[in-house]
């Protein structure tokens, strides 16, 4: 079951449509998905999951590496998304993501970018099951009852 998180998807959306360079951080999700829409007749946009890093420095500086045929942007956003990730597509969300994708009209950057989300969702069911095995998590309580 998804978190009841109030979010305004309307406000997510405008901020997806009004800026070039967005990075989304998930609920149980560590990696984060960059979304940079610029694009030239060359390079088509970025739809990625990438690592966190630890200061807007570093993420310009990332950016860089990966899209050294742009400047740096005027501003990368950050969205806190407390849900799961398919939620985005219940929501709304990832269709106004791959408008701007699509747009560019480049087609191979809207391959990329449906790869990308399902990468994600693979991520985070990867991530409830070692929750659910117990790999790499600790439980507060086992599951057989001590001898007293």
């Amino acid at each position: 079951m998804d978190n009841q998180f109030e979010i305004d998807l309307a406000d997510i959306a405008a901020t997806i449509r009004a800026h070039d360079v967005v990075a989304i951080r998930f609920l149980s999700v560590g990696q984060r998905l960059l979304l940079d829409f610029r694009s030239t007749e060359i390079d088509g946009p970025v739809v990625r999951v990438v690592e966190p890093v630890k200061s807007m420095e570093e993420r310009y500086r990332h950016l860089k590496q990966i899209r050294p045929r742009f400047p740096a942007p005027r501003r990368i956003v950050a969205i806190w998304w407390p849900r799961f990730v398919s939620s985005m597509v219940d929501t709304g969300i990832w269709a106004v993501i791959m408008q701007r994708v699509s747009e560019a009209g480049h087609v191979e950057a809207v391959r990329k970018a449906e790869e990308t989300l399902a990468e994600l969702i693979a991520l985070e069911h990867k991530i409830e099951q070692d929750a659910i095995r117990g790999t790499g998590f600790k439980t507060l309580w086992t599951a057989s009852p001590t001898q007293a």
